[in-house]
This record gives C-alpha cells, sequence and structure tokens, in this order.
C-alpha cells in the first residue's frame, strides 16, 4: 500500500546546512551567551546589512515586535493611514500603539497603497503612512514621498515580504523613515523567528536598540518604556547559516516563478504576477488573479489544487476591514477601497520556494489549464 504525496504548500521554509547551524551553536554552549546582544547577534546585525545595501539594521525576535518598536519609536498620534490588504499584524501594531488604522486602496498591479486614495484620506489627526510592499512588490515610495512632506507625515513600510528587493535607487529598504522586516519561518531568509527594522541613521538606531531592550541605557538607567524584543543567539546562529545561500536561494525562487510564467502565459482572465516592478525582485510569493470572467471561480480552483495536494492559499483573504475586531473602524467601508475588495475575491497564491521541483509546477499548472478547457460533449 503506498502512501499519499505530502501536500505541497504555497511556502516551505528553507533551511540551511545543518552542519553550519550546528557548528555556531557550538560557539554558543561554549561562550553560554545565549542572548542580550551576544556576538551572533552583533555578527548578523553587520552581515545583514551589508548585504542588504543599509547602513543601520536593528534585529528583532519577530517582525510584529519590530513594526511595535517602530511605531512606538516614532512617536505617532493619532490616524496612520494604511493598506486593507495585508497580513493583519499590520494593523494590530497601530492598534497596540493606541493608533487608529485608516484604510486606503490599493494599486492593482502592485497591490501596494494607492497615493491617490492615501491623499484622499488624509485629515487634521494623520501622522504616518503604514504601507506594505505586498508579495515583495516596491510600493510608488517616490510619490508617497512627496505625499508625506507635503501634510508632514511619517512613512513606515511594512517590507515583511521584501527581503533583498531593489528599486530603481538601490535598497527598496531605504525608503521611508523606518522599514520593517519579517525573518518568519516562511519568509526568503528566515531564523525560525525573527525581523528587523532599517533605520535611516544611528540616533535612530540606538533609540530602536533602547527600546527593544526595556529602555535600558545601562544597569542603572532606564530613558525609555520599552520591551523585550531581542533577537537570541539561537536565533541569529541560524541566520547566519542561512546567509551565505540567499542568492542561491533566490535564484532558485526565480526559475519556479519563470516556470510559471511560460505555463501560464496563454490563459485568459489569469493575471500574473508582474515581477518587472522591481529591479531586483525576490519572488516571495506568486500572486495570481483569477478575473470574475475566468472559465472557473477562485474558490472552485482552490478546492480543484486542493484535493491534488497543492494547498494554495487566498492570500489575502478576508481583507483586515472584514475580521471582526476592525469592522467598526469608521473607514472599514468596503466602497473607500474596491481594488483591495477585488483582489481579495481573485488573488491565489500558489507554491514556490527554492527546492519546488520543476516538475511539480508543471503539474500545477497543467491542473490550471485543464480547468481553463471547456467541459468536453
Amino acid at each position: 500500500m503506498t502512501s499519499a504525496p505530502e501536500p505541497i504548500y504555497v511556502t516551505r521554509p528553507h533551511l540551511p546546512p545543518l552542519a553550519d547551524v550546528v557548528k555556531l551553536l557550538e560557539g554558543v554552549w561554549d561562550r553560554r551567551i545565549l542572548t542580550n546582544g551576544g556576538p551572533l547577534h552583533q555578527q548578523l546585525e553587520t552581515e545583514l546589512a551589508a548585504y542588504l545595501g543599509v547602513e543601520h539594521l536593528s534585529l528583532f525576535a519577530n517582525g510584529t515586535l519590530a513594526l511595535l518598536v517602530a511605531l512606538k519609536a516614532l512617536r505617532l498620534q493619532g490616524e496612520v493611514i494604511t493598506s486593507p490588504f495585508s497580513f493583519i499584524a499590520t494593523s494590530e501594531a497601530l492598534s497596540w500603539n493606541g493608533l487608529e488604522p485608516v484604510f486606503a486602496d490599493i494599486n492593482p498591479r502592485s497591490f501596494g497603497l494607492d497615493p491617490r486614495s492615501i491623499e484622499s484620506r488624509i485629515t487634521p489627526r494623520t501622522s504616518a503612512i503604514l504601507a506594505v510592499h505586498c508579495y515583495g512588490f516596491p510600493c510608488d515610495v517616490e510619490v508617497i514621498q512627496r505625499l508625506a512632506d507635503d501634510y508632514n507625515l511619517r512613512v513606515i513600510y511594512d517590507a515583511a515580504h521584501a527581503f533583498a528587493v531593489d528599486c530603481h535607487c538601490g535598497s527598496l529598504l531605504q525608503h521611508g523613515d523606518l522599514s520593517i522586516l519579517s525573518f518568519h519561518a516562511t519568509k526568503v531568509f528566515n531564523t525560525f523567528e525573527g525581523g528587523a527594522i532599517i533605520s535611516p541613521d544611528a540616533k535612530t538606531k540606538k533609540r530602536i536598540d533602547r527600546l527593544k531592550n526595556f529602555g535600558f541605557v545601562d544597569e542603572v538607567s532606564v530613558a525609555v518604556n520599552g520591551i523585550n524584543a531581542k533577537m537570541s543567539e539561537l536565533h541569529a546562529a541560524v541566520g547566519l547559516a542561512q546567509l551565505p545561500g540567499m542568492a542561491a536561494a533566490i535564484a532558485q525562487r526565480r526559475a519556479v516563478a519563470e516556470a510559471y510564467q511560460r505555463h501560464l502565459a496563454g490563459l485568459d482572465h489569469l493575471q500574473l504576477p508582474d515581477f518587472s516592478q522591481a529591479a531586483q525582485p525576490n519572488y516571495a510569493y506568486l500572486p495570481v488573479l483569477v478575473q470574475d470572467d475566468a472559465p472557473i471561480s477562485r474558490d472552485a480552483l482552490l478546492e480543484l489544487l486542493r484535493g491534488h495536494g497543492i494547498v494554495a492559499r487566498r492570500y489575502f483573504h478576508p481583507l483586515i476591514p472584514e475580521f471582526q475586531y476592525y469592522r467598526s473602524n469608521a473607514s472599514a467601508d468596503p466602497a473607500c477601497y474596491p481594488e483591495a475588495v477585488r483582489a481579495a475575491r481573485q488573488v491565489l497564491c500558489l507554491p514556490i520556494y527554492p527546492d519546488l521541483p520543476l516538475r511539480e509546477v508543471e503539474r500545477i499548472c497543467a491542473l490550471i489549464c485543464q480547468a481553463w478547457q471547456p467541459p468536453a460533449g
């Protein structure tokens, strides 16, 4: 009796060589420095900053804590304009900081905030824009910055999907007042759990590093109301072992993405992702839009794929304002973000990760192409 093949998920954690992790962990055991900015933590900050092309990077225990601290560091108040088309943590970080999310619409090509919609949502209570580089596609950073300058607003980028993405002028992470990364197990680069904040200068990094360590200045002085958000040496070891293989891993992701593009390019009413939006994409996700006039609905295609062990995801569905906690939000009106509503109705993320065999991509695409064919007879 043969066992059923394992399901194929949208993402699969990319793991570094175990021997490399063990070697680093032996040093942790010898030193017995487990956290609090140990040598591996410091080394990973330095090496990641160099790899990403940024100067000031602070490591965190996870991306959500990084986002919480980033918002705290900017001393924001009132309303913050953000995306309804994101993971729930984007808005939860605002709520935890006592800020009111104001939902604007998205650009249908990039899935990031539409600057025209942002401007229409600005009020005297608006203090910042929290935009999302969704799926690793860059937001319209220059127009968003002009808006922020015109209205005296801060800009924070939820760049959880945007590890190693370059835009027209270098690292995408250099834009805005702060950019936040996630190193969760499902991300392009992972430390099992982890995250980071990219700061524009040393002074801001110093404040952020204090905030993530209870606000301590030294053993007897606390300067700010901080939190415990430090990355441990164990997680830093995973990151250091992971980093040398990142260029190859992203190249493998690209090969998978190109295979999807080849096999699905001829299907009408199926919108494929446009990776050319980034000067250097990271192929973090493979979102397709099953348009309303397609031969099969998005949800029917989801069930068809899952019936064959392919666990695609409606990512992001439902929209954040549709969750119970946010339904009473004053901006939770679908009429204000029709493109986000459409994307949530049509989007389907297909599996993409470095070691996904191309024969499995061909199988997935064959199932989708068959679903596009009219029934016989």
